[in-house]
């Protein structure tokens, strides 16, 4: 845990509160069922309210809320508590962090874990919890307005809860967030062909056509020379090599963001890697004869001096990254790359498994396997085509004894409107550039919307992932500055969930709106259409 993580700990004490395990004692599908509560973990920082504010909730989704402390002391959450006079609440995921209703995470166990379960957890929360040193406020939903913002995951989270429980959640953001569930999502590689570096996306396109033509062609000592060559002679799987490529590669993509703390530099590495207009090691210079050879036995290809660079300085890379590390742990390159680890996958116990909890609900619900085998063929792909659905769904089959081909339900997912999902006071916040995008509803086949402060309707340009959650301190200049269409994004959050606060004030309180509310009206609504041009001016 980081040193950051343990100061906001500090700072922000953590709190449970009991909510049934199961919400759903007359559906079979729970069977056995368990009549008991478990502690739901959140934290929450009251400093800027005042009577009246609003009660906003961040989802902190399929992770530790630990992780989501962060955007309580400067990120989104903390800029909505501070506009708002609002109390902050960070709460946590069933079967996340402590948040556990089970002895362990085995496949029996897990049965209370699905994103059904998870909402009226937190529907449960809002309609009861008395907040430590605020138990004499009245924060009912009844008189209090509850707005949940959440990011990817959470973010389709957060609309869901709007629609199910409109009358205890009177807004929601949805940021990132993927309301259509899909099995085969190999859509998913779109943002980094149209939106990455370009001069890195043709290289990339080109080395992948190396590999796939290779791996692909029957001739088992073309495909060992491959392997050789790119220093992994001892992967047994052809799929497993390749996976190889694309984690060192484009996969990166999504973990870049605007904050250099939290960010990734591995796509840039890769990229001014494979983009260099020389050769960067020496010691790569021994493969170049075979790099040559294996572009002229692919067929298709012609050794240019940027397809010869780009892949030797690609085995560098994969050399520094991949290779040594896995050469320092005296493991074979089956254990370190190899994806049939059975002794991994069994694992169940609470301190060596919460990767467990995602890949249940990926496997039962949600889909999502990032394929390269779907790519349309009129498209040129940037990860290998051996990535099939059989071979990127292992991790259900080899965790959860399930059965190919893999089915999750993903209707229980899309019945609540997919790409047409929509309610009053619900916003969709998206990245240009997110991979996420084409499985929510700024996702190019999507309808188009129209965008006004009861449905407001952003992509921000040139973003990746819920890029609007992240904040910085004012003095902390050393570390850049917030893109402005991030900036702008944020201005206009703060001013629709601003108008929706005042709106339940008035419909609960029956009360007329002062000269100075109206004036505060009228500032907002400016800043709404100013947002709403902005935006519309850079929709892709």
């Amino acid at each position: 845990m980081t040193t950051q993580a343990l100061d906001l700990q500090d700072l922000y004490p953590a709190w449970n509160f009991s909510v049934p395990i199961d919400h759903f004692p007359e559906d079979d599908k729970y069977s056995p069922h368990l009549n008991g509560t478990f502690p739901l973990r959140y934290w929450f920082d009251a400093r800027y309210y005042q009577r009246g504010g609003p009660v906003i909730v961040l989802a902190s989704g399929e992770t530790t809320g630990v992780n989501r402390l962060p955007y309580l002391q400067k990120g989104i959450l903390s800029q909505l508590i501070k506009e708002t006079h609002g109390i902050g609440v960070i709460l946590e995921h069933r079967y996340y962090g402590h948040s556990m209703p089970t002895e362990d995470l085995s496949t029996e166990n897990l049965r209370y874990l699905d994103t059904q379960q998870a909402l009226a957890d937190y529907a449960y929360f809002a309609k009861h919890i008395r907040f430590p040193g605020l138990e004499w406020e009245n924060l009912s939903s009844d008189w209090t307005s509850w707005i949940v913002y959440g990011g990817s995951y959470a973010g389709s989270f957060a609309a869901f809860l709007r629609l199910l429980y409109p009358k205890v959640f009177w807004g929601a953001i949805s940021s990132s967030g993927v309301p259509v569930a899909v099995t085969d999502y190999w859509e998913y590689w779109e943002a980094v062909r149209l939106y990455g570096p370009q001069a890195c996306i043709k290289s990339t396109q080109e080395i992948i056509q190396l590999v796939d033509g290779i791996l692909l062609a029957k001739d088992d000592d073309l495909k060992n020379k491959l392997k050789s060559t790119f220093g992994l002679p001892n992967i047994t799987s052809d799929t497993d090599f390749a996976q190889v490529i694309t984690d060192i590669g484009v996969a990166g993509w999504q973990g870049r963001v605007w904050d250099a703390d939290v960010s990734s530099n591995s796509f840039e590495r890769y990229c001014s890697n494979i983009s260099a207009p020389s050769i960067l090691s020496p010691a790569s210079l021994a493969q170049q004869a075979n790099v040559i050879s294996l572009i002229q036995a692919e067929g298709s290809l012609i050794p240019t001096p940027t397809l010869v660079n780009a892949t030797l300085n690609l085995l560098s890379l994969i050399n520094s990254t991949a290779i040594t590390p896995c050469a320092e742990t005296n493991k074979t390159q089956d254990e370190c790359f190899g994806s049939a680890n059975a002794s991994f996958w069994k694992q169940s116990n609470l301190s060596t498994s919460e990767w467990r909890s995602w890949t249940w609900q990926y496997c039962t619900q949600w889909g999502y396997f990032q394929t390269g085998a779907g790519i349309p063929t009129s498209i040129k792909p940037v990860v290998s085509r051996l990535l099939t659905m059989d071979y990127m769904s292992q991790p259900c089959v080899l965790a959860f004894n399930m059965s190919l081909p893999i089915k999750p339900d993903i209707e229980s997912v899309n019945q609540y409107g997919g790409f047409n999902i929509s309610a009053n006071r619900l916003a969709f916040v998206d990245g240009q550039a997110d991979p996420w995008r084409w499985a929510g509803v700024h996702a190019p086949t999507a309808n188009k919307r129209t965008d006004d402060i009861e449905h407001p309707f952003v992509l921000i340009n040139g973003a990746v992932h819920h890029w609007d959650e992240y904040g910085l301190f004012k003095n902390e200049t050393h570390k850049g500055s917030i893109p402005s269409a991030v900036s702008l994004a944020q201005e206009y959050e703060r001013a629709f969930v601003n108008m929706w606060v005042s709106g339940k004030s008035d419909t609960h309180h029956e009360r007329k709106r002062n000269g100075r509310l109206k004036n505060k009206s009228r500032v907002f609504l400016a800043l709404s259409l100013a947002r709403r041009m902005y935006f519309r001016d850079q929709r892709a």
